[in-house]
Parts: C-alpha cells; structure tokens; sequence
C-alpha cells in the first residue's frame, strides 16, 4: 500500500509540511497520494543510519549479499498488478513497459547476484614476499576492492523501474556492499514508495542491517542538495538530464571532501548512413528509424536524435520516407507534462536555426501530453556553423544533417560533444573506407554499433553505458551491466599484513 511516506531504514516517517501529488499524463489530472517530502532533519537521519549501517554491511559476505538482492528481486514479484498501475498512472507508459522493465529490474538483480556470490568479481591480486631479493628485499603486498561508503541514487523519470529506485544504481552499489539513500524521482512517487517497500521487507528476512536502505520523496533541489552535502555521503548515482547530473556534480565537487558522481546524462546519439547503404535498403532503413526514433515517444537515453547522411540523388527520397513513415506511427503519451514542455521548447529552437527545414510533423490530433513527432534536416555546413542544432531534443524528434561529403561528415562528427552511442549503418563493400570513421567515433561515444539500432540496452559485462562528457561523468565507467559494480569501490593494498587481520578475500 502507498502511503506518501519516507522511508528511514525501516521506519516510515513523514514529519514535514511539503507535500505533493503525482500525476496521471494520459488523463493529465493528479493522482490521490499525498507525498510528505523530506525535511532535512529525515535526510540526515537516512544518511546517518546509511553510514552506520554501512560498518555492518561492508563485512557482509558476498553470498549472504547475493541472498539480500534475490530477496529484493522475490518481494518486487510480489507486488504484482499494484506495482504494475502505480507505473502506469505516474508515467504514462504503457502496461507491457511495464511489465517489461520489471523483467529488466529482477534480471539486473539476480546478475548482481551471482557476480558476488564469490569473490573473482574483485580482481585481488597477490605479490608475495621476496624477503632476499637485492638490493632490496620485496614485501608482501595483496590488492583488493572495498566498497565506498553510503551512496546517493537518484530515480531517473524515464525508468521508473530499471533506473530507479531498485534499479542498476541500486543493485550495484548494495551488490559492492555499499549502503543506498534513494531519492525517488517526484513524478514516480508511489512506484517508488511499493519498491522501497519490497527493499526494505528483503532486508529484513535477510537480516541486514536497519539503514541498509532508505527512500526520500522530494520535489525541487532541497532534498537532494542536502543529501549530497550530507559529510557520511561517499557518492552519488544519477541519471537524467545534463542540467541535473551537472548541478550534482559541482554541488559534490565543492563538498570539504568532494565525492564522485556518477551521472548519465544528455545524449543524441549520431548515426552515420552510407550513400550504398541508402541505395540498396532505403525503405527498410527508414522503417527501422522511424520507429527508433519513436520507441517509448523518443523518452530513451540512446534515442537516435541526429542521422549523418553525405547527400547524393537518393538522399531527398530517404529523407522524405523517413518523416513520412515517422509521422505515420500513432502519438505516444510522454511521461508528465513538464517533458512536453521541454520537448516543445527545445524542438521549436532547433527548427528556429538558419537552415533548418521540417520534412515532417504530426500535425493534428495530438492530446496534451502525447509527442508529435518531427523529422527536420539541414546542410553539414549549417549544421557545423551552428551548435544550437547540436542540442538534444528528449523526445521524437531527429535532425538529418546532409554532409556534402566524407571529409565535412568526419568534421561534424569529431565536433559533436560526448555520446552514449554512435551508429554506422553501410554495406559490406563499405568496410574498407570505415576506418577514418570508427576513429573519430571512438574519440565521442561509448558504445559503436554496426547496422541496427542504439535503443536498447543489454545487461550483461560487454556492455558499456557511458561516454566523454556530457553523456556521463566519468567515460572510464558504465551505468548498465556488471561492470557497473566498479563505480562503488576503491582499490586498497595490504602490505606486510598477519593473515589474521586480511580481510576473508585476501587470506590464501
């Protein structure tokens, strides 16, 4: 049951004054739950229990670890159709999303599980003594990973499941052994509070420590700057907008003592398509846009906003398809209304830009907080005179820069800010000439994908969800998959050390 209430560990508080509803984006009305945000007095209590749990916690082991995350994953099953309607009336999304994104949620939870069940997952390694060597005798020396302290995980507004509360940030950091203060995202209020709930009830049948967990609810920065200040804060998860993620990352780099964050942030995700490529499947490279482009009303981090073209006799044909088939798709519902907004705005700026042509818009019958779609191109010269055309649009929308050839395509690549994703789509006999352009890729984005598409995201040790600023913080780390982990720890070496005092993972 929802109750509009923080969770302090184990204990629901809501002592505040500040209060505020969720809405329904389809019906574009507020939902019935009164959500009591956080006063500061429940933020220090959740950090504070969060750090001494966190003494406990780190010396728990890998495998009672993994038994706590296939808990959680067991208690959100148990749910069911309630966890299932409050996501659906809070973000607008459909009920197979849904269900879907629960799916991705519980498998994100049991990897974790069974990458910590032993102790590989750390990489330790072992320099032992050599107490003759000359000139100078050789210590013992054991490296390990030890999780980083309390960490701050902010629910994305565009996973209210996978990103969220129980998400990737989350089973990361508990998987690590670090304790976790999540701040629910305001429009997933109540999808917030039902996982919080299930976190909370593993943690108890698997006798973790109280603090372990906890769930702040909170509109505006109040809440969330407190965390990041709070001292016994040792990192932050976030994904989100750039605006955001950066407004967190300086907050915690002016901190007495700065602590990482974590951010995923903006993204347009380029794609390059080979004049041979559009000669010999132009219908079926416009179709598989067109609904990339469309999935989930464009709301993805890996959204394609931005097709590279260099223009020849089929370029205004592939074009035309495009938008046509784009606009054809039926519009989808967007997660609240301050993100119609925002699409609205930023869109109406890129098509304001010198040289920006609309091939294509949904023009008619679109309800208040549904997407209408949009296709637009512009010239490779414009488009490198012009950074504002750069900007990401969250949303279905997409610019197609039509390059005059090779060398101005390679140019508005190596000038395009830090991507999550680059895509190359060509043919066989293009493969040879590709070289220059996997370089100038590898230099932007995270992830390079040859002839599909980049939404979607596979959980699983391959894959890398981050990229040079702006798409996230720190290129070195992923946002998906297990490699994830290394986010939330920190190298430490023993030198010299009695077995006896070696932690379990060190000890031969």
């Amino acid at each position: 049951m929802i109750t509009g209430k923080n969770y302090i560990g184990n204990s629901l508080q809501a002592s505040g004054s500040n209060t505020h509803k969720t809405i329904d984006p389809k019906l574009n009305t507020e939902n019935p739950t009164i959500f009591v945000e956080a006063t500061n007095d429940e933020v220090d209590q959740a950090v504070d229990l969060a750090w001494s749990a966190f003494k406990e916690y780190r010396k728990v082991s890998g495998e009672k670890r993994a038994e706590f995350l296939n808990a959680i994953a067991d208690e959100i099953m148990e749910l069911g159709q309630e966890l299932i309607d409050a996501y659906t009336t809070e973000s607008g999304l459909p009920e197979g999303r849904a269900v879907g994104e629960r799916g991705r949620t519980i498998f994100q939870l049991r990897s974790f599980a069974t990458l910590v069940s032993n102790e590989d997952w750390r990489g330790n390694t072992f320099d032992e003594a050599i107490p003759d060597r000359e000139p100078l005798p050789k210590d013992d020396l054991r490296k390990t990973l030890i999780p980083l302290g309390p960490v701050a995980v902010f629910g994305a507004s565009n996973f209210p499941l996978a990103f969220s509360t129980a998400g990737g940030d989350t089973a990361s950091a508990l998987a690590a052994g670090c304790t976790v203060v999540s701040k629910a995202h305001e429009m997933h209020s109540g999808t917030a509070e039902l996982v919080a709930s299930a976190i909370i009830k593993a943690a108890e049948k698997t006798g973790m420590p109280n603090g372990v967990f906890s769930n702040l609810v909170g509109r505006g920065i109040t809440v969330g700057t407190n965390l990041v200040n709070h001292p016994k804060l040792k990192a932050v998860g976030f994904t989100g907008s750039i605006v955001g993620g950066r407004a967190l990352f300086d907050l915690a780099s002016q901190r007495k003592e700065p602590i990482p964050v974590f951010a995923e942030m903006g993204s347009v995700n380029p794609v390059l398509i080979t004049p041979n490529a559009i000669a010999a499947r132009s219908e079926e490279i416009a179709s598989t846009y067109a609904g990339s482009i469309t999935l989930g009303a464009g709301q993805f981090c890996t959204n394609p906003g931005l097709l590279l073209t260099i223009e020849d006799g089929n370029t205004g044909a592939f074009i035309k398809d495009l938008a046509e088939k784009t606009i054809a798709i039926e519009p989808q519902c967007m997660l609240h209304p301050r993100i119609k907004k925002g699409f609205k705005e930023n869109g109406t700026a890129v098509v304001a830009q010198d040289g920006v042509q609309v091939e294509g818009k949904v023009e008619v019958g679109v309800k208040e907080n549904y997407a209408d779609s949009q296709i637009v191109s512009v010239s490779g010269a414009e488009f490198l005179a012009n950074p504002k055309i750069h900007q990401e649009v969250f949303g279905p929308f997409c610019v197609v820069v039509r390059s005059k050839d090779e060398q101005e395509l390679l140019s508005i690549i190596e000038g395009l800010e830090g991507q999550l994703t680059g895509t190359i789509i060509a043919e066989e006999e293009d493969c040879n000439t590709l070289a220059d352009i996997v370089d100038a890729l590898e230099n932007r984005v995270g992830r390079i994908i040859f002839n599909g598409v980049p939404t979607g995201v596979e959980v699983c040790p391959s894959m890398q969800h981050g990229g040079p600023y702006p798409a996230s913080t720190d290129s070195r780390f992923t946002a998906v998959g297990t490699d994830s982990i290394k986010r939330w720890v920190r190298p430490i070496s023993y030198q010299s050390f009695p077995e006896s005092l070696l932690p379990s993972a060190l000890k031969r």
